[in-house]
């Protein structure tokens, strides 16, 4: 799959939050890299790293406080190292997505895991 195909899917994900939440995303860039860093890459011991949130998620913020721009970086390299292909690899990528924007919102991850993200 080339980049601008991958980044259609990532922009479909995003597109199909619900007004509120999509609404809600501000000060926040989206991009797609090949791979993790090297130091970050097999660190959450669970399978491979294909997304990371990176700021302060919106429940941590003090008012008026005016952060660096977060970040969510999607790893496309490590999402086709799966081997997934057509509809899979799509819901993998959305999948991903959402679960980096629900960090961003503030979910941990057993949160995440319980609404199947």
């Amino acid at each position: 799959m080339n980049h601008r195909t991958f980044e259609r899917y990532v922009k479909q994900a995003v597109d199909s939050l619900p007004d509120q939440f999509k609404n809600a995303l501000d000060n926040i860039d989206i991009v797609i890299e090949d791979f993790p860093p090297p130091e970050l890459a097999g660190e959450k011991g669970s399978g491979p790293l294909l997304g990371l949130y990176e700021g302060i998620p919106l429940p941590e913020r003090q008012m008026g406080e005016a952060p660096m721009p977060d970040k969510i970086s999607i790893y496309q390299g490590e999402i086709l190292r799966l081997g997934l292909r057509g509809k899979e690899l799509v819901e993998e990528i959305r999948l991903t997505v959402l679960h980096e924007i629900g960090h961003y919102f503030g979910l941990d991850d057993e949160e995440m895991t319980s609404l199947g993200y």
